[in-house]
Parts: structure tokens; C-alpha cells; sequence
């Protein structure tokens, strides 16, 4: 069976290129043409998309609404997003990714380069797959996006819970910081590399007496280390 996927675009000849790329790729691809369209479609029990292509700059609701609509929605938490815009600002990509989209691509872009996106995100997915980190006290539920600590559920926004996981998946190995902005935020990320050491803090703090569970290595990266670990090394600086 291909993969289903959805093309929220409004102009109509990106649309088409998108759309015949994808099936050459074996999808089988939907056009909306708007924010509402895009909704039903995504939310269609029958035929839900596996993936969707998102545009910005929509008539109606907007793209960024729609992508938090989505990310709201049970059905669609975890479909992967892919957006398409012509806005380029750094403010612009960060919001675009903290709402919980997956990949940000610019306006005029490749479809090859596009095509090279959704495959990197679906092996993003893929590799994902795990179910749950137990170590006793911090417990990761891969499939449904939760974690709690002691017990205590930790609230965490979709990009937060995104970081501790593909730290989690990794456990014990340093992943670079430019590793994890690619595998967090997209290889199209070229913004400053302190936005990733404020989603960490802000995730160590959220996760309170589980917040040593990350060890930050100077000068390279961060180690998932797990709770109540004593490797916690002199390496480690809160960061």
C-alpha cells in the first residue's frame, strides 16, 4: 500500500509539482488549497495522511494555526510536517518549528531538495520507534509523547519532548550539538546555535529531580545518562 500524504498549498502549480514528485516517490498524494480543506483532510478517519506539506501563507486559516491545530489533535500528534514558506527569518523558522513542525523548507525550493526532506524525516520517524525509557524514576513514552518523573507527569512542548527523546534513544552516547539541531530541528536550521542550549534548560527545569538525567559535554554536546546516575562527570556544566 503507498503512503498516504497531504499537500496544503495553495498555489496550484507548486502544488501539482509537489504532488507528481510524491507519487513517483510511491505516495499517494491529496491537495487542499486551504487551511479548512486541509483540516477535514487531515482529520479524515478513512484516509489519514502519513505526511503532510504544509504552506504558510494560506487562505482562511493560516499554516501556522493549522500545524497547531494538528499538533492539538490525537489523530494527527505525531504525522509528520514538513512546511513550505517564503518567509526566511530566523523568528520565523523557530516558530514554525516550536509549533511542532518537522522540517521547514523555503520558497523557491527544489523538489528534489523537498523530496530529500520527507525522506529524512521519515527516517527521523522510523528510527523513532522505540516505545518506552524506564530507569525507574524517569519514564519516556515514545509512542504517546508523554514522560513523567517520580511519577509526576512532566509538561513539555512537542519540540522539549522531541530534544529528551532523541537524547533518550542515544543513551550514554554525546550527540553534538549540530547532531541534534539537525535531528531536532531540521537540517534547513542555520539559526544560532543558543536556541538549542535554552530548549535545554528549559527542559532540565521542567523535568525537575529528573534534570541531571542530561550531562552537558563541553565543547562537543550533551549525554542522556538516565536518573540518579553516578557518571554524572565533572565535564557536566548545566547549560
Amino acid at each position: 500500500m503507498p503512503k498516504s500524504a497531504l499537500i496544503i498549498e495553495d498555489d496550484a502549480d507548486i502544488a501539482e509539482s509537489v504532488r507528481y514528485k510524491l507519487a513517483s516517490e510511491g505516495f499517494a498524494p491529496l491537495i487542499a488549497a486551504t487551511g479548512e480543506q486541509g483540516l477535514a483532510l487531515a482529520l479524515d478517519s478513512k484516509n489519514p495522511p502519513e505526511l503532510i506539506v504544509l504552506d504558510l501563507m494560506l487562505p482562511g486559516m493560516s499554516g501556522m494555526e493549522l500545524c497547531r491545530r494538528l499538533r492539538r489533535e490525537t489523530q494527527t500528534r505525531k504525522t509528520p510536517i514538513i512546511m513550505l514558506t517564503a518567509k526566511t527569518s530566523e523568528s520565523d523558522r523557530i516558530a514554525g518549528l516550536d509549533l511542532g513542525a518537522d522540517d521547514y523548507v523555503t520558497k523557491p525550493f527544489s523538489v528534489r531538495e523537498l523530496l530529500a526532506r520527507v525522506r529524512a524525516v521519515l527516517r527521523r520517524i522510523d528510527e523513532s520507534s522505540t516505545e518506552i525509557y524506564d530507569d525507574g524514576t524517569l519514564v519516556i513514552d515514545f509512542s504517546d509523547v508523554r514522560a513523567t518523573c517520580a511519577g509526576e507527569k512532566v509538561k513539555l512542548t512537542n519540540k522539549e519532548f522531541l530534544l529528551l527523546a532523541t537524547l533518550a534513544k542515544k543513551s550514554s552516547r554525546v550527540i553534538t550539538r549540530q547532531q541534534l539541531l539537525d535531528q531536532v530541528w531540521g537540517y534547513s536550521y542555520y539559526g544560532d546555535a543558543r536556541t538549542l542550549d535554552v530548549h535545554i534548560r528549559r527542559l532540565r527545569q521542567k523535568l525537575g529531580a529528573c534534570g541531571n538525567c542530561i550531562e552537558t559535554v563541553v565543547g562537543v554536546g550533551y549525554r542522556f545518562i538516565g536518573c540518579g546516575s553516578s557518571t554524572s562527570a565533572s565535564s557536566a556544566t548545566g547549560g
